[in-house]
């Protein structure tokens, strides 16, 4: 013990000891700092990998691909879940199973089995294998996948891993699948679709085409590969066709329609309506064209007809009143018109005597005859027009136009002069011609004023004798006014009620009785005397004053009804489809029976123009109306027309009045008597009564009784007399026409 203390008494003892002391704190001091420095470096270690192994997950968990990882001794490491999700499998139960042992059924390209542990082995080329799994839509849906399997070896320890990669190919195998089965689909629709169509390169040229178009174009689709689009082109549809091509590809429209011609292989010219599409890849740039080519040839031509028939008379094939017009009018509007452009108006004369006589098909006829006699006659140096009825227009334009119109119009009297047959006889046609040349004065006034020159030549001719030509002059006018001021009278004297009718006798041709009356509206002018209906009728144009004339008429055969001796007699009005189908005429004749109280059946509508009433429609219903009050119709100008038969069945029809044109020639011409005959047995078996007009002579009277005709009306029995003249004469009357009897019973009686 003493020993110690000495030690510990001595001055460098302690110095030592205190001396060792701080060097054992510093000791301690740097092994904990060094610790807690290892310690942070070891956690920050951690937390890095905690890190990518976080962002390894969510870069295996993100991609569309799935990856399995498998040791050297053939056990699953990791199954990612998009490769879980691809197999079908579960990523838990995976895990630490050898890869021979996962529950997968495999099948390789050929589909023949494949073991798991071959499709996840990594093969000598590095590159991926195809292998089909099942797939989610039965027992034989098979999803295909591509399967890269690579070897890894560890630099730490030398053991190596196999990271498998699965990419699931079958969304990208079906859309491969449907792109190619919508090509195939495309190219069938395009080969046999029924119009043509193609495919056209950047250059315009043809890269594929179907059958529809090779015919089109008289060629074969081979033939037409590789062809350049424009070299099928008409060459003057060329420029519209590139225009359409620019803005189309500078992207000023999406596609672009144009009607144009192609000229086939054997040079004929076809009308096709053009469709282009540019189609486009995905960022903008142009690729190539889908076109699509539809034969209008058929459609042209109609619109043309239809363009043709708007600018043609519909029976001789000429130039209508619109066409003459625009060509007169534009021939006008040349600077030389003066002296160079001129016009022959040309009207038939007696016409409507050949009209009534031998009926309108033969007027029809006629008019096509006349219409081949003046483009005869034009011989090309002019436009041939029918402007209406017997009325024609030559419009002429020449250096020397006053000597061409002369001439032309010396040629179409000659033409005129050869005969037209019609049935047995031989009939010469006549016109009147009027010439008017144009000057300044016409020229200014254009079309309108060089066409009344003309009328009032024309107006000359027949007033001078007819079948000839004269030429206009001022002092002409004035006969053109005084047809127009004709015209303004006419409509004050039908408004002032200066219209009369005259009668022309019906007799029953057995006993030959009169039975009633044809009413004949005549004028009785101030200063030009009687005028008969030819001279004024035409000129009325306007529907309403046709109304308003015949319900005038009405009332005056109304009225001459309830003084004439007899209560039987009945009196017939010629009434047109014009004065139709607003009920007007119906209410008017209607309220004239009940306000002079004569019987309905008295009052007859002879139906004319029978040829304008159309089934189902108010003119028809207005006809049924008047029928089922007691007033009979008559149709007018039986026998001719369109389809007559029709008319006896779609309207309410009680007797029909045989045409004259069947009168004049019978009994000696033997077609004539036989159709007389048949349309007179016809009528009977309808049970309709039968008249027959314009009987001239005795002989036609006894043909026509003995054949059938139960009345008869004409020259031969009297003309159309005023009604004062009916009350004086001394006149026998029979039985009425039109019985008072239910419809049957009346038709049974009227074909006794």
């Amino acid at each position: 013990m003493g020993g110690l203390a000495e030690l510990f008494e001595q001055p460098g003892f302690v110095v030592a000891v205190a001396g060792l002391l701080v060097v054992l704190a510093v000791f301690a001091f740097y092994y904990f700092w060094r610790s807690s420095r290892e310690r942070r470096a070891h956690d920050a270690a951690l937390a890095h990998e905690r890190e990518l192994r976080q962002q390894f997950d969510a870069v295996l968990s993100s991609a569309r691909d799935g990856v399995i990882i498998t040791r050297a001794s053939g056990d699953v490491a990791m199954v990612s879940d998009m490769a879980a999700h691809i197999l079908g499998l579960s990523a838990s139960d995976a895990l630490g199973k050898p890869v021979m042992r996962l529950p997968i059924r495999m099948v390789d390209a050929h589909m023949r089995p494949l073991l798991v542990n071959e499709a996840f082995t990594p093969n000598e080329t590095g590159k991926a294998r195809v292998v089909g799994v099942p797939g989610r839509r039965g027992a034989d849906d098979v999803r295909w996948i591509q399967v890269r399997s690579t070897c890894v070896e560890s630099d730490h320890d030398g053991t190596s891993i196999t990271v498998t990669t699965i990419m699931d190919t079958s969304g990208l195998r079906e859309a491969a699948e449907a792109l190619n089965r919508s090509d195939s689909q495309f190219r069938k629709a395009m080969e046999n679709a029924p119009t043509g169509m193609a495919l056209v390169d950047l250059e315009w040229r043809l890269m594929e085409a179907n059958r529809a178009f090779a015919e089109m174009m008289g060629s074969t689709v081979a033939a037409l590969r590789g062809t350049p689009f424009s070299a099928l082109s008409h060459p003057q549809d060329l420029q519209a066709e590139r225009d359409q091509l620019q803005r189309l590809y500078d992207g000023h429209q999406n596609h672009f329609s144009l009607e144009k011609r192609y000229v086939r292989a054997d040079g004929n010219v076809v009308w096709a309506v053009l469709d282009v599409g540019l189609v486009r890849y995905a960022g903008g740039a142009p690729d190539h064209y889908v076109v699509q080519v539809r034969d209008s040839t058929d459609d042209r031509m109609h619109s043309e007809l239809l363009a043709h028939r708007a600018m043609h008379d519909p029976l001789t094939g000429l130039a209508n009143r619109t066409l003459l017009h625009d060509v007169l009018q534009q021939m006008l509007e040349q600077p030389d018109a003066v002296d160079r452009a001129g016009v022959i108006a040309v009207d038939l004369d007696g016409f409507k005597g050949l009209n009534d006589r031998f009926g309108h098909a033969t007027g029809d006829n006629a008019l096509v005859h006349v219409a081949g006699v003046l483009r005869a006659a034009t011989a090309g140096r002019g436009t041939v027009a029918r402007i209406g009825g017997d009325e024609f227009v030559i419009v002429v334009q020449d250096d020397d136009c006053p000597a061409a119109l002369f001439e032309i119009a010396g040629a179409v009297h000659t033409g005129l002069k050869r005969p037209l047959q019609v049935k047995r006889h031989m009939i010469t046609l006549n016109a009147s011609l009027g010439i008017a040349t144009a000057d300044e004065s016409t020229a200014e006034g254009g079309a309108p004023a060089l066409l009344s020159a003309a009328d009032a030549a024309m107006y000359r001719a027949k007033s001078s004798g007819k079948s000839r030509t004269e030429v206009f002059d001022p002092s002409m006018r004035a006969s053109t006014a005084t047809h127009s001021a004709l015209a303004t009278e006419l409509t004050h004297a039908i408004e002032n009620g200066d219209l009369v009718l005259h009668y022309q006798p019906v007799l029953e041709l057995s006993s030959r009785t009169v039975v009633g009356y044809e009413a004949l509206v005549r004028w009785q002018h101030p200063t030009r005397g009687l005028l008969l209906p030819g001279a004024f009728l035409p000129l009325i144009n306007d529907k309403k004053l046709s109304v308003v004339l015949g319900s005038a008429l009405v009332d005056q055969a109304a009225t001459f009804l309830s003084r004439v001796p007899s209560d039987t007699a009945w009196v017939s009005l010629n009434v047109s489809a014009d004065q139709l189908g607003d009920s007007e005429f119906a209410d008017r004749m209607l309220s004239a029976i009940g306000h002079h109280r004569i019987s309905a059946r008295r009052m007859v509508v002879e139906l004319t123009e029978a040829s304008l009433v159309a089934p189902n429609t108010r003119i028809r219903h207005e006809l049924t109306e008047l029928r089922n009050a007691g007033v009979p119709i008559l149709l007018d100008d039986f026998g001719t027309g369109v389809s007559p038969l029709s008319y006896l069945r779609d309207l309410p029809v009680s007797g029909v009045k045989l045409d004259m044109s069947f009168v004049a020639g019978i009994p000696e011409d033997p077609a004539g008597a036989r159709v007389s005959r048949a349309l007179g047995a016809l009528a009977r078996e309808l049970g309709l009564a039968t008249i027959a007009e314009g009987i001239e002579t005795e002989a036609q009277a006894q043909f026509l009784g003995n054949c059938g005709w139960r009345y008869g009306q004409g020259w031969l029995f009297g003309v159309a007399q005023p009604a004062a003249a009916v009350y004086s004469a001394e006149t026998e009357f029979s039985t009425s026409l039109i019985d008072p009897l239910p419809r049957d019973e009346q038709f049974e009686t009227a074909a006794e």
